[in-house]
């Protein structure tokens, strides 16, 4: 299986402060990593450094150039353009194809005029996850995706995910959900950066 990242040592931090070292994986063509672990263990912050929005803190990442497609937990809409509009735009900037699975696959095609302001929370959700097809990108980075959505949206996002892995794409996503396919996970908090605490003991840890 064509491997389409490896991490090596690969050190994140945040604030000025490190927060996760020694981190070492691989993700194949048609795999889904899961990354686990409490709020605050660093999750966020590995995915902001694997898509390139903040150097790692030592160590490796091997990947394609452009092969990275972010969502965080902004969904990155543009309010005044219509839901049709706001694709047409991503796939401008990333030299993507027709819209049209993206809509059909999120259910969006009944909303296509509709302006971005006026979505729903779960309907600008479905938009901001939608953008993700049209970037042509084979790894998906995802933060969360499935806040805001209901049941049947959360079944949407999953049928889509399949769809890429079976097209040769993978995924890397942090979430505390079963989304009802094979995944692996890695526990982020096995890889925290140790501090040297000092005589004030654990009191930095608060703030990190």
């Amino acid at each position: 299986m064509e491997i389409l990242l490896q991490v090596s040592d690969l050190g994140c931090a945040r604030g000025g402060m490190a927060i996760l070292a020694g981190l070492n994986f691989t993700l194949s063509a048609g795999e889904v990593l899961v990354l686990r672990g409490p709020n605050g263990a660093g999750k966020t912050t590995l995915l902001r450094t694997l898509a390139g929005f903040q150097p790692p803190n030592g160590g490796q990442i091997a990947v394609a150039e452009d092969a990275i497609a972010y969502a965080g937990h902004a969904d990155g809409i543009k309010a005044t353009l219509s839901v049709a509009e706001n694709l047409r735009f991503w796939a401008g900037v990333y030299g993507g194809g027709s819209i049209e699975p993206a809509l059909a696959a999120f259910d969006l095609r009944a909303l296509r005029d509709r302006a971005g302001q006026v979505l729903s929370a779960g309907q600008k959700r479905r938009l901001g996850l939608a953008r993700l097809m049209v970037t042509g990108r084979k790894i998906w980075v995802l933060d969360e995706p499935t806040v805001s959505l209901d049941a049947a949206s959360v079944a949407l996002f999953a049928d889509a995910v399949r769809g890429h892995l079976a097209a040769g794409g993978a995924a890397i996503i942090a979430t505390h959900i079963d989304l009802g396919f094979e995944t692996r996970s890695l526990d982020v908090a096995q890889f925290r950066a140790r501090h040297d605490t000092g005589p004030m003991g654990s009191f930095d840890e608060a703030f990190v």
